[in-house]
């Protein structure tokens, strides 16, 4: 190879790592390293399935809501997140990931758990759900044991179940509607046992339908996943939802649906 062709190929191998790692605004780091087995964002498999709606990033409308507060979500896709430019765009919540099944820990968690925490955010922590590894109330407890659990400091929300399309598999993870309903109310009620409280239920109103049978509107908060301007039909028997994640660009971006007082009371329980 002479020394033309040296130079050409160094430069593309640096370009090509470049836009590999092009990093979204607010990480502090610049290269992301291959997403490690388990580890799946929250809305990861719903974009898949259901499409990421406009990528401009759309102020939703609601003409419902009184009020709302503006939030993101975060996992260890993420990095070290820079939690000072977070605020700066007016973001007063955050909910990180913690775990998934019972395998997976956020390498990133303290950093992403504690930061939004410093900074002045109502924070709390999510787990994805991967219903055909083991028992809903296993996850829960590894849940808990790993960043999940809940305080009364007014700062910290109720966790959240991160219920969505299979990564692996098929849609239900194999489950009857009868099954996953019966995991999620083991996930739930071990959850309230362990911590005093009912956890949030994420998910998307196609894949709820499709796979879940139960009702959990009584107990358990919404967050619904839309990217749209709209947040359209809730999943069934919810009168209305409490979080709405409306845009993953260029993070997963969320609204509570309520006035800043009404986020406090949530996570003061």
């Amino acid at each position: 190879m002479n020394n033309l062709a040296r130079t050409t190929t160094a430069l593309l191998t640096a370009v090509g790592l470049a836009v590999l790692g092009l990093a979204a605004p607010g990480s502090t780091h610049t290269a992301q390293a291959a997403p490690v087995v388990e580890d799946h964002a929250m809305g990861s498999q719903i974009a898949k399935h259901e499409g990421r709606g406009d990528r401009r990033v759309v102020i939703p409308t609601d003409p419902s809501a009184q009020a709302v507060v503006y939030g993101i979500d975060v996992s260890g896709h993420q990095g070290n997140v820079d939690w000072n430019y977070w605020w700066g765009q007016g973001k007063r919540f955050a909910y990180v990931k913690a775990t998934e099944s019972t395998t997976y820990r956020n390498p990133y968690f303290a950093q992403q758990y504690n930061g939004s925490y410093n900074v002045g955010m109502i924070r709390g922590a999510y787990h994805f759900a991967l219903p055909d590894r083991s028992a809903g109330a296993t996850q829960a407890d590894y849940f808990v044991n790993n960043g999940g659990g809940w305080s009364r400091d007014g700062k910290t929300l109720p966790g959240a179940l991160d219920m969505e399309y299979n990564p692996y598999g098929s849609t239900c993870y194999g489950l009857s509607k009868a099954s996953m309903t019966s995991w999620i109310k083991s996930f739930s009620d071990r959850y309230q046992a362990r911590t005093g409280r009912w956890p949030v239920i994420y998910t998307s109103t196609s894949w709820w339908n499709q796979c879940v049978s139960g009702d959990f509107s009584s107990t358990n908060p919404l967050w619904v996943a839309r990217y749209s301007s709209t947040v359209g039909t809730l999943p069934y028997a919810w009168p209305f939802y409490t979080f709405w994640q409306y845009s993953s660009s260029p993070i997963d971006q969320n609204l509570f649906n309520g006035a800043y007082d009404r986020l406090q009371a949530l996570a003061n329980g």
